[in-house]
């Protein structure tokens, strides 16, 4: 659409300047823009009440509940437990997204929980992970099953270890004979050869321990893959056995798993759950800020989702259902229409999610008027500066001066939040790409039209 034809169907200057730049964009692309100033004036309004698959958008909400509901001004009550039940350990989760067995672990380490076993007995029977804490829900609806085998799509569970990710390395020796290292988790089948560039491939089946590894690799590199796991409780119990054995303890048993079984009607329950039993030792995670951090600079999925159901369990049994019902009440709250939103996970990687870019303005103008939300609007990517922006706006007059929670999908890209005009004025914004052909990108598209916003408003 020219400017001109823009002007003659009523829009206002620099939404006319805004469309021109959209109509670039590769053919059937569908846009949804809305753009508020600090005074609730709307400047921009396109396709302002059409639903949106709004992708990593999605943890807008997850975050802002996080703030609203969890303890984000002391100890995060998220803490991993040991205990011993006759001769078998039990690691019990409760949803802490950062317990680490890394080697060089400083802070919620899975090592202080083995070596707490450890002072206290030489033997034990199975090692257990019990991570029955929230329901058996390892994978949101909606969430694309060939994204399990990749750290995206992991599974989800109260007990995480390490972001319930394996890695594996790839290189060429010095004899030109691949090697693939770590993962022991995993069996492992590599088919990667030498060649000009590095291009590698993984698959698994869901449920299966055999990774597929694929493609080429070029002489010299060394290239490092990350992968999901999808019983991260077994997991935990795995590793922690092996930590066990390396402190000289007999481990006798075998290595097993607690779930709770996801049941239809939870997500409606109200769940008065029974004090835990003692625990021999727990973790002490960091503050739950510093995590809200990571999962919004980042767009850390699992560590979203972990969130969801930990606001799930605040007054349910922690299920997806549990978690949605709680945000939905401050999305209410922002004064939000129902028919505008529908959540099906708390990380955007269910393409279930939608949400107008009008009910997206509205709700992070209700963020920008709590107690926190300053606090939360500090989590978000900063252009040109950091997290998933850090490569976007840079050298432009946005740099810096624009905070948004990116968001991205198969044919999706997702931008909202706030930033600062050439005049000074604060605006808000959700700007949203559905339905981008495949092979094409609508990014710098919309940033070129948010750019074009920045000057002229």
């Amino acid at each position: 659409m020219s400017v001109v034809l823009a002007l003659l169907l009523g829009a206002a200057p620099v939404e006319a300047q805004v469309r021109q730049v959209l109509a670039e964009a590769p053919a059937g692309t569908r846009f949804g823009l809305v753009v508020v100033d600090d005074q609730g004036t709307e400047h921009i309004a396109i396709a302002p009440d059409d639903r949106f698959v709004p992708a990593s958008n999605t943890k807008i909400f997850t975050t802002a509940a996080a703030f609203a509901m969890l303890p984000v001004d002391g100890p995060d009550t998220a803490a991993t437990g040991v205990r011993l039940e006759g001769d078998d350990v039990v690691l019990v989760g409760a949803g802490d997204a950062r317990l680490s067995a890394a080697a060089d672990c400083v802070v919620d380490c899975l090592a202080t929980l083995a070596d707490a076993v450890a002072a206290r007995t030489r033997r034990v029977g199975d090692v257990i992970g019990d991570d029955s804490a929230f329901p058996d829900q390892r994978w949101s609806p909606g969430m694309a099953w060939n994204n399990i085998p990749t750290r995206s799509g992991t599974g989800v569970s109260a007990l995480t270890l390490d972001d319930n990710e394996a890695t594996l390395t790839v290189r060429v020796d010095g004899e030109g004979r691949v090697t693939v290292a770590g993962a022991s988790y995993y069996r492992i089948e590599s088919r990667v050869m030498v060649g000009p560039r590095s291009a590698i491939g993984v698959d698994r089946m869901p449920g299966s321990d055999l990774l597929r590894i694929h493609g080429t690799i070029a002489p010299g590199t060394v290239e490092t893959i990350r992968v999901g796991i999808d019983n991260p409780a077994h997991y935990a119990a795995w590793t922690f056995a092996a930590m066990l054995r390396a402190r000289g303890m007999a481990v006798r048993g075998h290595i097993g798993v607690r779930h709770r079984p996801w049941q239809p009607g939870d997500e409606r329950a109200v769940v008065q759950r029974a004090a835990p039993p003692a625990m021999l030792a727990t973790t002490a995670p960091a503050p739950l800020p510093d995590d809200l951090r990571i999962t919004n600079k980042t767009s850390q999925n699992l560590h979203a989702e972990l969130l969801l159901r930990r606001i799930g369990a605040l007054r349910g049994g922690g299920s997806i259902g549990n978690g949605i019902a709680r945000i939905a009440v401050l999305i209410e709250a922002a004064g939000v229409p129902r028919t505008a939103w529908d959540l099906s996970d708390g990380s955007g990687m269910s393409t279930y999610n939608r949400v107008s870019p009008r009910a997206m303005v509205r709700f992070l103008r209700w963020i920008d008027g709590q107690p926190w939300g300053a606090a939360w609007v500090s989590t978000l990517p900063v252009a040109g500066v950091d997290g998933t922006l850090a490569r976007r706006f840079q050298g432009t007059a946005l740099a810096g001066r624009l905070s948004a929670k990116t968001g991205s999908l198969s044919g999706t890209s997702a931008l909202a939040g706030v930033m600062t005009a050439a005049s000074g004025r604060r605006l808000t914004f959700a700007f949203y790409a559905n339905d981008v052909p495949e092979g094409g990108s609508a990014t710098a598209i919309m940033d070129r039209a948010l750019l074009t916003i920045a000057a002229a408003l």
